[in-house]
């Protein structure tokens, strides 16, 4: 049962840092929420008015507390268990797509403070930096993956200037991809056979939404107007990024993971190309029937919610790493929140193995392959780790802790 909370004025309802899965409505009264800024390290306080939901990010991602809630009146609170919330408000269509919009709004703020500090142009023409991702594949062969952004690029565009440039990678792309495609079945025969299922959505009704995907084939593609959002059934997405003309690797997602819906939440362009790696089955939403099937689908509206909230704490945690100035205190922080994200039951601060390899540590720390590799040689130099083809090893994780606090505290 929810429970009903007195809190006298000057309260502290829950600290930053605190482990506490409650979520809060504020029923009666005046309170305040202050966190840290990440980047100046000012102090952000914002008013939490009557009816509002609070501590939902933190109990639905299961992480610490981010902010710190005080009452300013004498004030009443409803406290409720996850499960409650869930109960209580999962099939509720107005809160569940408030609270969407406003995590995704909080997700883009970071994806643009990552994108400022890591040096990317935020104001790129759509056009032209399509053709980029697309000159991207195609120099780096993936003739398939060029041919589906040229599309894509032809349909949005069709009266683009300079056309006809376009229309020339394509159909040299679907030369040379139609001369590979046996190798490249081949190639993700393992992919396709590690991929997974996800039988929770496997029922008639869903069915309707169903999309299949070839090996290399582009689902979503960066930089284009979103409309639909995505969630795999079957195999694994990649998910690509075009920095500098560039296509950079950023992540593997699997069935039951979502992908493409902060586009159809918020109107903005695709942050990132998608691509089958091997054959994937998806279940495609668009805007029309979006808020219909979270209203009949509750379980999908809580998965995405829980989703913003994780992919929030992991941002803001990758950001953390991007504003510390020294290197060596970077790559430290880069090994301390690979322990958060694989706890171990110890208490003392020993060895730990991290299965990552260097070019993993350059894309969380935002450095490039050489200059990584430079410092891990400096850690390795003295003893601090080792690092073998596929996995480091940390022979102390409480001395990367003590390198990473000193580093945050020297940038003060």
């Amino acid at each position: 049962m929810p429970k009903l909370m007195q809190y006298s004025k000057g309260s502290i309802v829950y600290f930053e840092g605190d482990k506490d899965e409650r979520i809060f409505i504020l029923q009666k009264g005046l309170a305040v929420s202050t966190t840290t800024d990440i980047e100046s390290k000012e102090p952000l306080t914002e008013q939490i008015k009557n009816g509002e939901f609070f501590g939902v990010k933190s109990s639905l991602g299961h992480f610490p507390r981010e902010e710190t809630v005080t009452v300013l009146s004498d004030s009443t609170c409803v406290a409720l268990t996850v499960p409650e919330f869930e109960s209580m408000f999962g099939s509720n269509k107005g809160v569940i797509m408030k609270m969407l919009r406003v995590f995704s709004g909080q997700l883009r703020q970071v994806h643009k403070k990552i994108e400022s500090i890591l040096n990317q142009d935020l104001t790129i023409n759509p056009m032209s930096a399509m053709i980029s991702v697309a000159q991207a594949f195609y120099n780096d062969e993936k003739f398939r993956s060029c041919c589906d952004v040229c599309i894509a690029f032809l349909k949005r565009y069709p009266n683009y200037y300079d056309k006809n440039e376009v229309v020339k990678m394509y159909t040299m792309s679907k030369a040379q991809a139609d001369r590979h495609a046996n190798n490249y079945e081949e190639e993700a025969a393992d992919e396709v056979s590690s991929g997974g299922t996800l039988h929770q959505f496997d029922l008639p009704a869903f069915q309707r939404f169903a999309k299949n995907y070839e090996p290399g084939q582009v689902i979503i593609c960066e930089f284009e107007p979103g409309d639909t959002f995505y969630l795999i059934q079957h195999g694994k997405v990649q998910l690509v990024k075009c920095v500098n003309g560039t296509n950079k690797n950023l992540d593997i997602l699997k069935p039951g993971e979502l992908f493409g819906e902060m586009a159809i939440l918020d109107n903005s362009p695709r942050s990132a190309t998608c691509m089958a790696a091997g054959h994937v089955q998806c279940l495609e939403f668009s805007k029309a029937n979006f808020e219909l099937l979270v209203a009949g689908n509750p379980q999908i509206a809580l998965m995405l919610l829980k989703l913003f909230c994780k992919r929030i704490y992991d941002q803001k945690r990758r950001l953390k790493i991007l504003v510390i100035n020294d290197l060596q205190a970077r790559i430290a922080d880069v090994f301390c929140m690979l322990d958060e994200m694989n706890p171990v039951s110890m208490t003392n601060k020993t060895l730990r193995r991290f299965d990552v390899t260097i070019q993993d540590i350059a894309r969380w720390a935002g450095l490039s392959m050489d200059l990584t590799r430079t410092e891990i040689d400096k850690y390795i130099a003295r003893n601090k780790i080792e690092v073998y083809e596929n996995y480091m090893i940390v022979h102390s994780i409480g001395d990367m802790e003590r390198m990473a606090n000193n580093g945050q505290i020297s940038r003060n």
